[in-house]
């Protein structure tokens, strides 16, 4: 048997618990995020990221999405699911940061059913950030870098 392409079980990622994520917000489904097999679609599981990271930003009055001079574009996600997720059920979503650059971040995001200590999925993002007008990066600015500092693991 030729093991060269098969990947060994250490690289196969796996759930993470809550200890593993900095902050958390809770995210309701709706009827409309299952799909024809019962469960969550997993594009849905994209919308959440972007939900939880971003509103917890609001939430620490370091992006304003309407009038801020500096925003975030995401260059690049990807999302492991492990477990179902489906209506009616909520859906706790725990925050972190890997890596904190220069003017890039990188989230990961746990996606836990209420109540659960292992993540029915986890993935990240990246967002770099640009000046709204201009669309070229920027510094990730001081207040940001802060909070974002307090999500680091």
């Amino acid at each position: 048997m030729n093991t060269a392409a098969t990947p060994s079980a250490a690289a196969r990622p796996s759930p993470e618990p809550r200890s593993a994520y900095a902050a958390f917000r809770t995210i309701t489904t709706r009827w409309m995020d299952n799909d024809v097999y019962g469960h969550v679609n997993n594009v849905v599981y994209y919308s959440w990221f972007d939900t939880a990271v971003n509103a917890y930003l609001i939430e620490q009055g370091v992006l304003d999405i309407h009038a801020g001079s500096t925003i975030g574009l995401v260059i690049e996600t990807q999302c492991n699911y492990f477990a179902p997720l489906a209506f009616p059920q909520n859906i706790e979503a725990g925050i972190r940061v890997a890596r904190l650059g220069g003017s890039s971040v990188r989230y990961e995001v746990g996606l836990f059913a209420e109540g659960e200590d292992l993540c029915a999925a986890k993935g990240h993002f990246v967002h770099v950030y640009v000046d709204r007008e201009t669309r070229r990066p920027v510094p990730v600015p001081e207040s940001l870098r802060t909070v974002l500092s307090g999500l680091q693991r």
